[in-house]
């Protein structure tokens, strides 16, 4: 199932915060993403023949990742949860309900003064609710790394793996490059973008951000619906959205992004 939207509108809130304020209510370092959007008129179809048209969507997201450093790096250690409702009709034979709940298990390490390396999985419960549990479970996972030939260029190779996933195994590559004195082209994914700087606190961009997870559907779901091969199928949706905003930041510590 692919999502091809018309994104209309969205609100996000993200803060990536110091050390210092983090550890005024937290034991360890760490980062926070509290995420809402809205897309409308929406279309989504599975296969050349079956589709529904103009829908509403509403992506929701909660993250909180431990950031603590030890001798070979910095952990990631921390949980996800991200719900996508969708107003299709009764009778699609489609859920309206999309929902992961994952932890967050990662290393970021240096090998060299020029490279850097993530290891990152996200094993969790995949599905279209959270009413069984029993075997939902998936592991999806990456490994990249970051080459610095300059400061003002680094180049990014990595591969994602999901076993659930029609091609289990994507590699990805990418830049970010600081063209001008303002202007940096950050073209790596699932969130490239061009930014340009208007002072130390503001910055215009304009970019993407590429969406696809595979879920299990719930094991009544086809029968429901007059389709039994449904039943706990894998649905793999995948969503592109393009848009501009600026990033704020707002005090020292506090980054807000729009």
């Amino acid at each position: 199932m692919c999502a091809a939207s018309l994104f209309l509108a969205a609100t996000a809130t993200f803060a990536e915060e110091s050390d210092s304020w983090l550890k005024s209510i937290l034991p360890f370092p760490g980062e926070y993403v509290v995420e809402e959007t809205y897309v409308g008129d929406g279309d989504v179809r599975r296969g050349p023949h079956k589709s529904v048209r103009d829908f509403d969507e509403n992506d929701s997201i909660l993250e909180l990742v431990f950031t603590p450093r030890i001798k070979l790096g910095v952990l990631r250690l921390g949980a996800e949860w991200e719900r996508f409702s969708f107003g299709v009709p009764d009778s699609a034979p489609l859920p309206d309900t999309l929902q992961s709940l994952n932890l967050v298990i990662g290393l970021d390490t240096q090998l060299s003064d020029s490279i850097l390396i993530r290891v990152e999985a996200h094993p969790g419960i995949y599905n279209s609710g959270l009413d069984d549990l029993s075997d939902d479970f998936n592991l999806p996972f990456v490994v990249g790394g970051t080459y610095i030939y300059s400061p003002d260029l680094q180049i990014v190779l990595g591969v994602g793996v999901d076993v659930e996933r029609k091609y289990p195994v994507i590699p990805v590559a990418g830049i970010r490059w600081k063209m001008a004195r303002k202007w940096v082209l950050d073209a790596v994914l699932p969130t490239p973008r061009l930014d340009f700087e208007i002072n130390r606190d503001v910055t215009l961009y304009a970019g993407a951000n590429v969406k696809q997870t595979n879920f299990r559907m719930d094991d009544n779901f086809g029968d429901a619906h007059g389709i039994p091969r449904l039943n706990h199928a894998i649905l793999s949706y995948s969503e592109v959205r393009t848009g501009a905003g600026f990033d704020w930041k707002v005090s020292p510590h506090r980054d807000v992004h729009r």
